[in-house]
């Protein structure tokens, strides 16, 4: 697939009349509002816009680019860093409008529209008491986030989001609507948890719900000059959490300029069992603040949403790290000082429990194990500062690779190379390529973090990245 295929008005003309949606081309008022992604470092021109209503506009958008040998890019929420949510030249299929939620709280199943985003999904689910496990931002899209994983605070008591998808409806390459499911084309409902938007378009995302009322959850602060024993400590109760807890630590510069240190937790328990399960995880160090209280979960779910607005530039690298050594954290101190922005945070969200336990094979998500998901999360505001920015990330994640496991988590990546791709999908990626050779053999979905087809000479290719990178 090209990015510099001509699209004549005429065909443009003809695809508009086709649609239930809109066509947005450039130059409309709101063309560039639709091609805008959260990631600021990514600015990228498709030919057209297509603003799906529905699964049909979803097929025909399909159809066209891949007649003309059109890139492909669809967005959901937007948010993917490396960009992949849009393109440049070719059509980009935007499913934002799509937001049917049905919320059935005998049958304890909700059935979600691809542009919604979390916060949406846990607002309407948490009217009966229900959730199906997320990430930990309400903005982010949920079409992604499920398609990767999905790694959240809910993961230890219940597993990943793509865990807990029961179905989809799928659009294919060429064009056919079909429902996914155990039971109805179970390679591709295995692919789907876990490999991405490499299979086709998800027009409806089926989840199971699960109770979950009001959380205990929030922040302590610890000094910097404790990190060490903090950070030590927290690694060894990390290991033996209950299912209930789960944890992750945040590293970055306080309002000062200083170095800190926080360790964040959720326990969706019953309340009155919360004080017991935090009680060591208070007793770490000297805690200067402690914000830790019974909420609702949906306050707990948008508590990060201020600290990351659209508009800003990113860039991020990240691993699995299976424990917090003496090395990791050295290093980290020796980093922390030049950190570039203030609005940089390195996280370690823990993955424990129910998500861990699941057998590796069992969905394409393959990295199963008590682990940290270790996040730098760079973030600037000024183009002058990009530079800068992205060196000081590349540094610390190199010097803190001889720590890191060979596996990275999928929705983390940013614009790779093949390696690192491969890498996060595991040893599924062969069965992954089988079953993309079965559904999308000459990879019309090729603009994400590409499973090419099965001895495809093209394997790894990656859409042009981003200037920055």
């Amino acid at each position: 697939m090209t990015t510099d295929v001509a699209v004549p008005d005429t065909a443009l003309d003809v695809l508009e009349t086709r649609l239930h949606g809109q066509l947005i081309r450039p130059g409309a008022a709101d063309y560039d509002d639709r091609r805008a992604v959260f990631n600021a470092l990514v600015d990228r021109r498709p030919a057209a816009v297509v603003r799906c209503r529905d699964a049909a506009d979803v097929v025909t958008g399909i159809t066209f680019a891949r007649e003309r040998d059109l890139v492909l890019a669809v967005r959901g929420g937007g948010h993917s860093v490396a960009g992949n949510a849009v393109c440049d030249g070719g059509l980009l299929l935007d499913l934002s409008g799509m937001r049917d939620l049905r919320v059935d709280p005998v049958d304890r199943v909700a059935r979600a529209g691809p542009g919604l985003t979390l916060g949406d999904l846990d607002r309407g689910t948490q009217q009966h008491g229900l959730a199906t496990p997320l990430g930990v931002m309400s903005g982010t899209g949920i079409a992604g986030l499920t398609l990767g994983g999905g790694l959240g605070w809910l993961n230890g008591r219940l597993g990943l989001t793509c865990d807990n998808l029961a179905a989809a409806e799928l659009v294919t390459a060429d064009g056919e609507v079909l429902r996914v499911g155990p039971d109805e084309h179970p390679d591709l409902y295995w692919a789907i948890r876990g490999g991405g938007g490499n299979f086709g378009v998800v027009t409806e995302f089926t989840y199971r719900l699960h109770q979950v009322g009001p959380v205990v959850a929030g922040s302590l602060n610890f000094p910097v000059q404790e990190m060490h024993r903090v950070l030590r400590g927290y690694d060894e109760l990390a290991a033996t959490a209950p299912d209930e807890l789960t944890t992750a630590v945040s590293v970055g510069l306080g309002p000062s300029g200083e170095p800190a240190v926080s360790v964040t937790a959720c326990w969706s328990g019953a309340v009155e069992d919360a004080d017991r399960a935090l009680r060591s995880l208070r007793a770490l160090g000297s805690v200067q603040a402690d914000m830790v209280g019974v909420l609702p979960y949906v306050a707990l779910q948008s508590a990060p949403d201020a600290s990351f607005p659209w508009g800003r530039r990113h860039f991020w690298k990240s691993g699995y790290l299976r424990h917090i050594t003496d090395g990791v954290l050295d290093t980290l101190l020796e980093h922390l000082p030049g950190m570039p922005s203030p609005f940089t945070g390195i996280g370690m969200q823990q993955m424990h429990g129910a998500a861990s336990r699941v057998p590796p094979t069992a969905t394409a998500f393959a990295h199963r194990a008590d682990q940290h998901d270790l996040l730098i999360l760079s973030q600037w505001t000024d183009p002058a500062d990009t530079e800068r920015n992205i060196d000081w990330t590349r540094a610390l994640f190199q010097a803190l690779q001889p720590h890191l496991e060979d596996a990275v988590y999928v929705n983390n990546l940013g614009v790779e190379g093949p390696d690192r791709v491969r890498a996060a999908y595991g040893a599924n990626h062969a069965r992954l390529a089988h079953v993309k050779q079965a559904y999308d053999p000459t990879n019309v979905f090729r603009l994400n973090h590409n499973i090419a087809p099965s001895g495809d000479p093209m394997a790894g290719e990656q859409h042009p990245p981003a200037s920055a990178e």
